[in-house]
């Protein structure tokens, strides 16, 4: 899917039941659900879930536990703007 194919899906009602927990996370944050979004990926350990969730914890403004889960993922803090930060995830991990 691409990043094109993934916003088109923002208009309904639920995510795609299929896609990676990930996916599913940032596509609730883009819609406006931060607590739907960090509930899916609170409790995992993978990489992916904590580059996702230093995302979630900067879009909260918890910039101490956004660089902490930054660290567990192994990836260096993001730099540009949130949405910036989201569109770089989508792409990044977007099968």
């Amino acid at each position: 899917m691409t990043l094109q194919e993934f916003k088109a899906t923002l208009n309904n009602p639920q995510p795609n039941p299929d896609w990676d927990v990930q996916i599913k996370s940032l596509w609730y944050d883009a819609n406006g659900d931060w607590k739907k979004a960090h509930d899916l990926i609170d409790q995992l350990n993978d990489m992916v879930s904590a580059h996702v969730h230093a995302y979630l914890h900067r879009v909260e403004g918890d910039l101490w536990n956004a660089r902490y889960w930054y660290n567990r993922a192994k990836q260096p803090e993001f730099k540009g703007s949130l949405d910036e930060e989201r569109e770089y995830l989508l792409e990044k991990y977007l099968s």
